[in-house]
């Protein structure tokens, strides 16, 4: 059989975007239960952001940095709960753009979208090039920035090549990567709680001298970088919702499932960590910048460690899999309802695979040219990292926003998760906590850099918000498609 590729039929609901999990589609519902549970574990992955951020946290604010998965995991419990509402009544591939279509209307929607590519593309980048020292030690050779960024694209370009396979490949892959991870995480937890532990509890509450003699407070909310990078993720179930059978009820319990049993383990990796550095005071002034390499190699010889590194490598790519994923169901779903330009080709479709092919090699030679431009930057991680947690929360703020304000007018979730008359007030308070992290994640904390450095995160966010809407409202790609917009709110209240 010949891979067909070709655009999507000019009309009918699969064009126009009005596509659901129930019809118009073409995607083929090859994913199950289980496999879209672990799509999102594996994207949020704990063992990714906890070995990424973990020497970043704890020399900002040492050990009780710990608590910030438990204020990030309780927030976005809240997104994920709004989430699971909105998925179940508009089952629609892409995720974030079309829920805020479907709930404002086509400029809403388009920025939204907009958004959400970008800080999506960065942190496929993100997520790879935090791979490149784990593969320089698994390969054993030295990590430069330059072993970095070769490591990163090697790592997208293979991504990518699992993602062509096609869904069920995608499922795959992705409950192997869920499997190896929570498995890796729980066998090398215990053994370092068993014989590599230095210090008890008690540490979870000693910032060993981080606050100096201020307050600890914005130490925390510096180091909190680890908990905001940990909880997304839950999102891409909903991206591949035309590819799930009974969506209105697998999706939201597997959002669900996702931010729970992925903050356990994320929370008990970096606890079993925390308990295995015999030296905080190194590790805050800056001897000790790699700490969960060092105590792998403590704790388990070159062996045992390289061995993990094959684990913690696995866990990367399954989760730039993830990441590369929801992109292009994201980039197609745009592409479907015209809203970019080169809409014709980006909703291509291999029907052979039914994967949307061109979506997803966009989704990977941007994150690769990201890589490459890291190069000019000292500190390129942190900065990308923060830049992408500031996209996905503004994204995912975007969507609550619009679900309060379509609530204020009327709309009452009629899918198969509701929360009823608590709706409104999860939402609100959803809502408050993005704002929160939002401002968290932007805010400028090193008054000895350059200005422009200091405040590049919130920079680059004002670049993408503003160049979207120049380019929004200079082409006008949001009116051309015909999908519905804005019909979540009853007719009489629509504005």
């Amino acid at each position: 059989m010949t891979d067909s590729a070709s655009p999507a039929p000019a009309d009918g609901p699969g064009a126009g975007g009005g596509a659901t999990a129930e019809h118009g589609s073409e995607f083929r519902k090859e994913m199950g239960p289980w496999a879209n549970f672990a799509l999102g574990f594996t994207y949020l992955s704990p063992v990714v952001s906890t070995y990424t951020l973990f020497a970043t946290a704890l020399a900002t604010g040492g050990p009780p940095m710990i608590w910030a998965f438990l204020l990030a995991g309780a927030g976005q419990f809240l997104v994920a709960l709004v989430f699971g509402e909105i998925v179940a009544q508009f089952p629609i591939a892409g995720g974030v753009y079309p829920w805020a279509r479907r709930l404002w209307g086509i400029r809403w929607a388009w920025m939204t979208g907009w958004v959400y590519m970008w800080a999506l593309l960065v942190t496929i980048t993100a997520v790879a090039y935090g791979a490149g020292p784990y593969i320089a030690i698994l390969f054993g050779f030295e990590p430069t920035v330059h072993t970095t960024v070769l490591c990163t694209v090697a790592l997208i370009v293979i991504a990518a090549l699992i993602n062509y396979a096609g869904t069920r490949a995608l499922s795959k892959a992705a409950v192997i990567g869920f499997t190896a991870e929570l498995v890796g995480a729980l066998v090398v937890g215990v053994w370092l709680l068993s014989t590599h532990r230095f210090h008890g509890l008690g540490v979870v509450v000693d910032n060993f001298g981080t606050a100096g003699d201020g307050s600890y407070v914005p130490v925390f909310l510096a180091a909190a970088i680890i908990g905001f990078y940990q909880y997304y993720g839950f999102e891409a179930c909903g991206d591949l919702a035309e590819e799930v059978a009974r969506p209105g009820v697998v999706i939201p319990r597997a959002m669900r499932r996702t931010v729970y049993v992925g903050g356990a383990a994320a929370t008990f990796t970096c606890l079993t960590l925390l308990l295995a550095v015999s030296d905080y005071k190194a590790v805050i002034a800056g001897k000790d910048t790699d700490p969960v390499v060092r105590v792998l190699f403590d704790a388990l010889g070159e062996v045992g460690a390289r061995m993990v590194m094959g684990v913690v490598l696995i866990s990367f790519l399954s989760c730039t899999v993830s990441l590369q994923a929801a992109a292009g169901r994201l980039i197609y779903s745009y592409a479907r309802d015209k809203m970019i330009a080169g809409h014709r080709l980006l909703r291509s479709f291999s029907y052979a695979r039914a994967v949307p092919h061109h979506a997803l090699l966009v989704a990977a030679v941007i994150p690769a040219v990201i890589a490459f431009g890291s190069l000019i930057s000292e500190d390129a991680l942190t900065k990308i990292v923060s830049f992408a947690i500031l996209g996905i929360y503004g994204a995912f703020q975007m969507v609550v926003l619009a679900a309060l304000r379509a609530r204020l007018k009327g709309w009452r979730a009629n899918g198969e998760f509701t929360l009823g008359r608590w709706g409104l007030l999860v939402n609100a308070a959803a809502l408050a906590y993005g704002i929160f992290a939002i401002v968290n994640i932007s805010w400028a904390r090193n008054p000895d850099q350059p200005w422009y450095d200091n405040w590049i995160v919130l920079l680059c966010g004002g670049v993408v918000v503003g160049a979207g809407l120049l380019y929004m409202f200079a082409t006008h790609h949001y009116g051309r498609g015909d999908a519905p917009a804005g019909d979540a709110i009853p007719e009489r209240s629509r504005v």
